[in-house]
């Protein structure tokens, strides 16, 4: 079996595609901006999976987060790119991949001067399947009260991602029953 290696796809500030490069190296402190995805995976309770960041991811590591991050790779759907980082980092299926917020971008920088630079469209979906993290993508998981979670990420009590409060704060009340948000605000780029 070949390994290929994995890419992200770089974007312009207008969210086109101009280039790629390799996943492995592009986190440091003047990462280029490139796209992403973040996936909100609830169980047929309604219950949240959130997660803990492995230890030795090169962002955040250790820090507790949304369900799943990931990078689509060159020509990949995003709705493609969430079914496979989810099967990949926490073992189960995702159904109904839903997007929620297609224009979502964000810049955040770690203490030590590492940076996250994305387009970073949202969406939500629902878990089947027992959760069987990958110990190199995931620390640990819980599954939480989506009500209660959203009330301690908007008051401040739940320590979470930077990237996690600001789509918090971005996303209906309740995630499961909102409508789809259409294509037409996705970065170009994820238009795929």
């Amino acid at each position: 079996m070949t390994v290929t290696e994995e890419l992200v796809v770089l974007l312009d500030e207008q969210g086109h595609a101009i280039g790629t490069t390799p996943k492995a190296g592009v986190h440091h402190t003047d990462t280029p901006l490139h796209l992403a995805f973040s996936c909100y995976l609830f169980d047929a309770g309604g219950r949240l999976l959130l997660t803990r960041r492995a230890l030795s991811k090169p962002t955040w590591p250790g820090a507790w987060t949304n369900s799943v991050c990931g990078h689509p790779g060159p020509g990949e759907s995003l709705a493609d790119a969430v079914r496979r980082r989810v099967g990949d980092e926490v073992g189960v299926r995702a159904v109904g991949v839903t997007l929620m917020l297609p224009a979502f971008r964000y810049r955040a920088v770690m203490p030590d001067g590492v940076v996250e630079n994305e387009m970073c469209p949202v969406f939500v979906a629902t878990a089947t399947g027992e959760v069987d993290p990958d110990p190199g993508e995931v620390e640990d998981h819980r599954w939480v009260d989506w009500s209660d979670f959203r009330r301690g990420v908007l008051d401040g009590s739940q320590e979470i991602s930077p990237w996690c409060r600001d789509q918090v704060a971005q996303l209906p009340e309740d995630p499961l029953t909102a409508p789809a948000r259409g294509g037409d605000s996705l970065p170009p780029a994820a238009r795929v």
